[in-house]
């Protein structure tokens, strides 16, 4: 199978979800590397560097952020990214992954236009193959 997709972003707190997320992706090869955030503060500070012209930085194609976080939670990270998203030259596919089955989480998530789409934990294998091929 080759790889469609370079670099996949994992923004999330709970390092059980990051291990389970980066072992599907490696082991059925659905991504060359992983790159993860503790949290929305670590990843908009990457992002902001990466619009820095001086510097070449590989900007994931898609990335999985959770909404519950410490220190900038998803909803802020949203918040962030949209005012940055068109100054970023790649296509990236945002898809927000919580455990939330709230249909205001989901429809506010929904809404904004940076959001490929809303995922509610836990992911299957599958789920990663249909976003990820």
């Amino acid at each position: 199978m080759s790889q469609a997709i370079e670099n996949v972003c994992i923004i999330d707190d709970d390092a059980v979800y990051i291990n389970l997320v980066t072992k599907i992706i490696e082991l059925k090869r659905l991504s060359q590397s992983v790159m993860v955030f503790n949290n929305g503060k670590e990843a908009i500070d990457f992002f902001y560097d990466s619009l820095d012209s001086n510097k070449k930085v590989d900007v994931p194609q898609v990335i999985f952020l959770d909404l519950n976080m410490p220190v900038m939670d998803g909803w802020q990270f949203l918040d962030e990214f949209s005012k940055i998203k068109d100054k970023i030259k790649d296509k990236i596919d945002l898809y927000v992954v919580s455990s939330s089955i709230d249909l205001r989480d989901i429809n506010r998530a929904k809404s904004i236009d940076a959001v490929s789409d809303y995922i509610t934990k836990p992911l299957k294998s599958g789920d990663f193959e249909k976003i990820l091929e």
